[in-house]
């Protein structure tokens, strides 16, 4: 099987932190540090690395798509989808608009390729986005 490369962009919640999986991931043959700053998706990130080696089905998902990169706000309303709040709890709890709760379900949705709150969040976990 040809080698694949993953491109993944790591945002960190502080320099420290940054700078502590800069260094681990410098330190491993697996991953190549390429780039700092603005990732390809326009997202801004801390480090871009490549992940190279061979796939194989026991170290990746079949459902694993390279493009998925979930926004800060996506995140965080696909962490309260799986704590089983409804669209006015989220809203009150990150002082929003129910409307724009919506609209960032409409895009989540499309992001993952899926059709209900339940498959999101399932499929965030089988994806490795979202911890349970």
């Amino acid at each position: 099987m040809p080698d694949r490369v993953t491109r993944v962009a790591i945002v960190a919640p502080s320099g420290a932190m940054r700078e502590a999986l800069e260094e681990a991931l410098r330190a491993s043959d697996a991953f190549e540090v390429v780039d700092a700053g603005v990732g390809a998706s326009g997202a801004k990130a801390d480090v871009i690395l490549t992940v190279q080696g061979a796939a194989s089905d026991a170290m990746a998902p079949r459902d694993v798509v390279d493009h998925v990169l979930l926004t800060s706000r996506e995140r965080e309303i696909l962490g309260l989808l799986a704590d089983g709040m409804v669209n006015k709890q989220i809203a009150a709890r990150l002082g929003i608009s129910t409307n724009t709760v919506k609209t960032h379900l409409e895009l989540l949705f499309d992001k993952l390729d899926v059709s209900s709150r339940a498959e999101a969040v399932a499929t965030a976990v089988r994806r490795g986005l979202l911890l349970l």
